[in-house]
């Protein structure tokens, strides 16, 4: 679906961090404020994050549009759909993005270091 148009609009192809995304993500800077950044990031069908950890901070994720994942390790998958929040404290290793078939809009406001870890690798996520 091309003409896809999340709350924030679809923001710029994410070239800075694709090395941490597999598939295409689009980046929508929305505000920041005392080291608290606040974005919204779309995925197209299939895109996701790399796993990865918030030092020294967190991670809100506040779902505005389509249908996606989030996993932390040791947890099963939850599927994200319009509405949805989630809450994410540092040190907490995770991942998330858009389900096979439906793109995917979150809000994600944090504050802290991310380390990029480990891609999603295409066999957990085609049992999703």
């Amino acid at each position: 679906m091309t003409n896809y148009q999340p709350l924030f609009g679809r923001g710029a192809l994410n070239v800075e961090y694709a090395q941490y995304f597999t598939g295409d993500s689009y980046l929508q800077f929305l505000a920041s404020q005392e080291a608290v950044s606040v974005n919204s990031v779309t995925f197209k069908p299939k895109a996701r994050n790399d796993w990865h950890i918030h030092h020294d901070g967190f991670q809100i994720l506040l779902v505005t549009d389509g249908e996606g994942w989030y996993q932390a390790e040791g947890h099963l998958p939850q599927k994200l759909k319009k509405g949805d929040v989630v809450s994410i404290d540092a040190g907490i290793k995770h991942w998330h993005g858009a389900t096979k078939d439906s793109w995917f809009t979150h809000v994600a406001i944090g504050k802290g270091t991310t380390v990029w870890l480990e891609s999603v690798n295409d066999e957990l996520y085609n049992q999703l």
